[in-house]
């Protein structure tokens, strides 16, 4: 434990710092899509120049840490985590810029542990316990209510939130596969240095997809490929506070997790749904289904039941 987090404001500051992450994260759930359902800017293009921004604002961190902290053996799984990272937050984006509801990309990128467990399992050898079983398949049951399938309301944009958070649990596994010799620090550098060059990557690969295949496979907000040209008049203005405000949940996260345990900020972490939710409301008028209250319920239920096994489990581990 560092020399911070064992300051008797440790908690309040981590519970602050976390709510600040919360916060700010809505409010880029709420600049995405004004900038790419409302004012039809391409999504990846309003991601590239967000972490681009993101970056430059980052730069004292990166400084901070030191460039010293890149030296690896494991380039290779550095930037296939940067990659996966990257292609998580264009499909989140994507996912707001074909209309997908705040309240439901959110509630389902919490699909994330789920995703976790079964990369964890199948690939670090983890055990699958039946607590982490049930907990995956209720979890999935309430992700089902929230994209209304089966209903008239269910389009494959649904998806997308799910998919963002299956290349963030992916992360996650490769995360925990390289911590067991690698540095915090370093963790963190190589993906603050390597996430604005993989979204550009994936906009050269979505240009050569473009040019190779045939008209109409590609959605038509895809079809025109990437623009690397930064828009003008309003939407430049919310991209720019855009980027400012990624970068502000970025250090609000570092912060929380400085001063306290992943464990005791969980629960601060899971108040990112009724905020998203309030704002969508307050701001872009969007009502929740009456499928997203029980199915979210479900998956709140569902995450926490396994941070709370995890957390009995390790203190088992711990003290025995």
């Amino acid at each position: 434990m560092n020399h911070v987090s064992s300051t008797p404001n440790a908690p309040v500051l981590g519970a602050v710092f976390m709510l600040g992450a919360g916060i700010t994260f809505a409010i880029t759930n709420i600049l995405t899509p004004i900038i790419t359902w409302q004012m039809g800017v391409p999504s990846t293009a309003v991601v590239f120049w967000q972490y681009v921004i993101a970056t430059i604002i980052a730069l004292p961190l990166i400084f901070r840490i030191g460039l010293g902290a890149l030296r690896t053996r494991h380039a290779g799984w550095h930037e296939a985590r940067a990659f996966l990272s990257a292609l998580g937050v264009q499909f989140f984006a994507f996912g707001f810029a074909s209309g997908v509801p705040v309240w439901q990309m959110v509630a389902l990128s919490m699909t994330g542990p789920f995703f976790i467990i079964t990369g964890a399992t199948l690939f670090l050898g983890e055990k699958l316990t039946i607590q982490r079983l049930g907990a995956t398949t209720v979890g999935f049951i309430g992700a089902l209510m929230v994209t209304q399938l089966g209903t008239e309301q269910f389009t494959l944009a649904s998806l997308l939130p799910i998919l963002a958070a299956a290349c963030w649990g992916t992360v996650s596994v490769i995360t925990k596969y390289l911590s067991r010799d690698e540095a915090p620090e370093s963790l963190t550098l190589y993906m603050l240095v390597l996430i604005t060059p993989n979204h550009f990557l994936i906009g050269l690969i979505l240009g050569i997809a473009v040019a190779v295949l045939p008209a109409g496979v590609l959605p038509a907000s895809l079809a025109t490929g990437f623009d690397f040209v930064l828009p003008g008049g309003d939407a430049l203005w919310l991209i720019l506070l855009l980027g400012a405000v990624t970068a502000g949940a970025q250090y609000f996260l570092s912060l929380a997790y400085k001063v306290a345990d992943a464990t005791y900020l969980q629960p601060f972490d899971d108040l990112k749904l009724p905020l998203n939710t309030l704002l969508g409301w307050i701001v872009l008028s969007q009502v929740p289904a009456l499928w997203f209250w029980p199915g979210a319920l479900l998956i709140l239920a569902a995450s926490s039941f396994i941070l709370w096994t995890e957390t009995q489990q390790r203190q088992k581990l711990t003290y025995a």
